[in-house]
């Protein structure tokens, strides 16, 4: 769970940062708003962090 958790949060923070140093001006769909890119980053590190069976 903790891992999950950690994930979820990196990835919303490489999200806003991709926002921030990187994105767009509103022509974008995903990097021109600050909410949208955290959110895609937040799930993609969920996608990523959620647990696989052994």
């Amino acid at each position: 769970m903790k891992k999950l958790i950690l994930f979820t949060v990196a990835g919303s923070l490489v999200g806003f940062f991709y926002y921030y140093f990187i994105g767009c001006n509103n022509s974008c769909a995903i990097t021109g708003s600050p909410i949208n890119s955290t959110t895609y980053g937040a799930a993609l590190g969920f996608i990523l962090g959620f647990p696989t069976e052994k």
